[in-house]
């Protein structure tokens, strides 16, 4: 690439406008929602079947799920670091594979906890484990899909959204 060119690309770099951090908070926010909306439905799915009142448990399913997510969002940070410190030779691609899969087991695993609560209850542990587990083995191919997808095409262009 010719200098001149080259000079006029990183120019333009630095005066491009930022995206405003309301539009990227609006951005995660939807992409949270919309995995936590799907997960929580197919949990409450698998607690309770399809019942004249489904929308309503999965919406208080959904919203209790949305409590646990901050600390998701948390423990994904740690796990990130630690996996990028553990195994820095593995490209940026197997990390993220990686980490998106411990995520999957893990937040689907509170997820489905608090689902299980939010319909079951906890008058009965049997009820609530077979409720939770029911939950996690329904909701955990469907998570473990979604992180592949995350991780091979949406990742990195969120990643680069929230750098500009």
């Amino acid at each position: 690439m010719p200098l001149e060119l080259q000079n006029q690309n990183e120019q333009a770099k630095l005066t491009a406008p930022k995206t405003p951090l309301s539009y990227k908070v609006f951005v995660i926010l939807c992409l949270l929602g919309f995995f936590a909306g799907t997960l929580t439905a197919i949990m409450t799915y698998m607690n309770l079947g399809y019942t004249e009142h489904f929308a309503m448990d999965w919406f208080s399913s959904f919203l209790a799920s949305l409590l646990v997510i901050p600390v998701g969002l948390f423990v994904m940070a740690l796990i990130t670091k630690l996996i990028n410190r553990k195994y820095p030779h593995l490209s940026e691609l197997k990390r993220n594979l990686v980490t998106g899969t411990i995520m999957a087991f893990t937040m689907e695993a509170v997820m489905s906890f608090s689902t299980a609560i939010n319909n079951i209850g906890l008058a009965d542990l049997g009820d609530f484990y077979q409720g939770w587990l029911a939950g996690y083995l329904g909701a955990l191919p469907v998570g473990l899909a979604i992180i592949v997808v995350m991780s091979l095409t949406i990742k990195p262009k969120i990643e680069a959204f929230i750098r500009s």
